[in-house]
């Protein structure tokens, strides 16, 4: 170890004199500031310095909450602009949270709910929406319990005045740098990608906010695996999650249906059922319901076992019922137009029935209430909405402090964590980033970094 250096009050980075809120030319130096060839080294006496690697939402809000409390923070992060995940998280809706109670919240993270539990705790979905409201983001809660944005907000004005906010709070954003590696025991060797300047930063404690490895293009392409791995952090590799299903439908259904509907069904896999609307496309199924299931259709896969997705098309009409209904069928009477007056189920319920059961079915019952649907595959993974794998959790502390780089925190989709669509995936990534930024102002308290 280096020499100490002597902590500020617990709970707090030393606070620094910011002076003005910058103006427009200074903010944009900010956003598109270029670091010189040198080490910038965290010095006894002024506020602790704090390296950010990635600029999303887990990101940003670490990168917020440190500010705050007096640290001098640096974010960067490897594409043009900052928050692109952020904005594809908004696409069809922009869901930030759920109202959910914290019990069951914690449970949409399945194997990692006891992880969650504190971290929920510390930085909860009202808190999510408080935040919001801060920054002139208002919320509701809709009828299934997700919370959006009031006045038709896109994710895109969040952003904006989130980015405002932290110039205010003077946090220094570097887009177009890439993390390269390791410098020694605390620093950090990053390009400019610009001028394809390499240079090292030494802060007094760095966050990873590296993302996944879903939608590459928005930076998260999961190349910091090896770096981590240098030091025996672990990661389980990458899938994809919460994506579509894929059907090898035949070229006739292909060319009749299309992409088409079915709304208010029940989606079964291995004794997990989801209500909701799904989408038959030319490569399969989507939909809020297949994308719930996609852990489970994921590990019969991968254990080599047939994946079977169980459709009920009629979740709310008693069995008894359906069958009372389908005994009145007269002979003779085509199935899709007795579908269509008996039942209200229209195309392409006949055309998809033909596919997975033939022209007759032999239990027209079953087939409505529990359509054998065998998955083939999932999509890929640079098109799910998120990944499952991840560092392991193994590999950090209660804190998410690294084992292996004491003063290296790591937060959001970098971590071995999957959760269902609904508010819950961005919930994680803010909670964790707001927990990561709890863990080093800890961690500089303590007086164990290294100078």
């Amino acid at each position: 170890m280096g020499a100490r250096v002597r902590a500020p009050p617990l709970g707090r980075c030393r606070r620094v004199a910011l002076g003005r809120a910058p103006g427009r030319e200074e903010a944009a130096g900010y956003f598109w500031g270029v670091l010189p060839a040198a080490t910038v080294a965290a010095t006894a006496g002024a506020a602790p310095l704090v390296a950010v690697v990635g600029g999303g939402p887990a990101g940003l809000l670490a990168a917020q909450r440190l500010a705050e409390a007096g640290c001098r923070v640096q974010v960067f992060e490897q594409k043009a602009t900052l928050g692109r995940k952020f904005l594809v998280a908004g696409h069809g809706g922009f869901n930030l949270t759920h109202s959910e109670a914290l019990g069951p919240f914690a449970t949409r993270y399945g194997a990692q709910a006891p992880f969650f539990a504190p971290v929920l705790a510390h930085f909860s979905p009202q808190e999510l929406r408080r935040w919001a409201a801060d920054l002139g983001i208002a919320t509701f809660v809709g009828s299934s319990g997700r919370v959006f944005p009031e006045g038709q907000h896109k994710p895109a004005d969040l952003l904006r005045a989130w980015l405002r906010r932290l110039v205010e709070l003077g946090v220094e954003t570097y887009p177009r740098h890439r993390w390269l590696g390791w410098a020694g025991a605390a620093g950090l060797r990053l390009l400019n990608e610009k001028t394809q300047q390499e240079f090292t930063v030494a802060p007094a404690a760095t966050v990873l906010a590296l993302g996944g490895a879903s939608w590459p293009q928005t930076g998260s392409d999961g190349r910091w695996v090896p770096l981590l791995a240098e030091l025996g952090a672990a990661s389980m590799p990458f899938a994809p999650a919460n994506c579509g299903a894929e059907v090898a439908w035949s070229a006739f259904f292909q060319e009749k249906v299309g992409r088409a509907p079915l709304k208010n069904v029940a989606l079964s896999c291995n004794g997990h059922t989801v209500r909701g609307e799904i989408l038959l496309t030319d490569y399969g199924l989507e939909g809020t319901p297949v994308y719930a299931l996609t852990p489970q259709v994921r590990a019969a896969l991968a254990a080599g076992r047939p994946a079977w997705l169980h459709l009920n098309l009629k979740p709310d009409l008693p069995l008894s019922e359906l069958q009372q209904r389908l005994a009145r069928r007269k002979p003779g009477a085509s199935l899709a137009s007795f579908l269509a007056e008996s039942l209200k189920l229209k195309s392409p319920v006949p055309t998809l029935l033909r596919e997975l059961t033939g022209p007759t079915p032999p239990d027209l019952a079953a087939a409505l209430t529990a359509l054998p649907v065998p998955v083939a595959g999932l999509r890929p993974l640079a098109e799910a909405i998120s990944s499952a794998g991840g560092l392991g959790f193994a590999a950090v502390d209660a804190h998410l402090m690294l084992r292996q780089r004491p003063g290296t925190f790591v937060a959001g989709e970098m971590l071995d964590w999957e959760a269902p669509t609904g508010g819950y995936l961005l919930q994680g990534c803010f909670s964790t980033g707001a927990w990561a930024a709890a863990g080093v102002l800890a961690w500089l308290n303590s007086g164990e970094q290294v100078n």
